[in-house]
């Protein structure tokens, strides 16, 4: 194995066993050895998050556990924001990205964020709990390629589909492309709602992201 492949498997590991600590430091290691963000997040953080969301789909990790891997990612990707490879000065795309209106989530939205930026996509961030009229109005000013929505809650898929309707009737209803995420949701009702595409985790989010810009060109 070499150097490279054993840092980041380490850092996985960090990840997977919970050790903010040792991620931190692993994290920082890797900088040092001059390995790529977009490598540490997607070889290194992203397949220890993939591992621990297989966890919590099992039942051997709880809610609590998920949380706090989430706020390991943050940690991490506070870090990583600072040393954004040179190499992505050609930005992949621009997405628009918030939690739905009454979706207090942010930790898929966020991972999500990390694993887009080391993909090389411009991020918006707005937040979580936001309205379609915000949503729209964000949209119309910043001009995204994409506009991502999570919702994590069923009780929210009213909203969703309400913001998804406002999306396509605004002016740049035509242009953006919708792309919809969490659990609430599923591909077909996506579909049905007029959305471009679903993905169910971070990692496909960044493949759907990707087939979505294709697309465009």
């Amino acid at each position: 194995m070499t150097e490279e492949k054993s840092i980041l498997a380490n850092l996985s590991n960090a990840v997977i066993n919970l050790e903010l600590d040792k991620v931190l430091e692993t994290v920082n290691e890797a900088l040092s050895k001059g390995i790529s963000t977009r490598k540490i997040v997607l070889d290194g953080l992203g397949d220890g998050m993939e591992k621990v969301g297989a966890k919590f789909a099992s039942g051997e990790f709880f809610l609590s556990e998920l949380i706090f891997a989430g706020h390991i990612m943050e940690r991490a990707s506070t870090i990583l924001d600072q040393n954004i490879d040179q190499d992505q000065a050609n930005i992949e795309g621009k997405v628009l990205i918030a939690t739905a209106e009454g979706d207090l989530h942010d930790i898929g939205k966020n991972i999500v964020i990390s694993m887009l930026k080391s993909a090389g996509f411009q991020i918006i961030d707005l937040g979580v709990d936001v309205g379609a009229e915000e949503i729209v109005k964000k949209a119309e000013e910043t001009g995204p390629d994409i506009i991502a929505i999570s919702a994590l809650l069923s009780v929210v898929v009213p909203y969703v589909e309400k913001t998804v309707k406002m999306i396509r009737e605004s002016r740049i209803g035509g242009q953006v492309k919708i792309l919809l995420g969490g659990r609430a949701l599923d591909p077909e009702r996506a579909t049905k709602m007029g959305a471009d595409a679903y993905a169910r985790d971070a990692w496909e989010g960044i493949s759907k992201a990707k087939t979505l810009m294709s697309s465009r060109k």
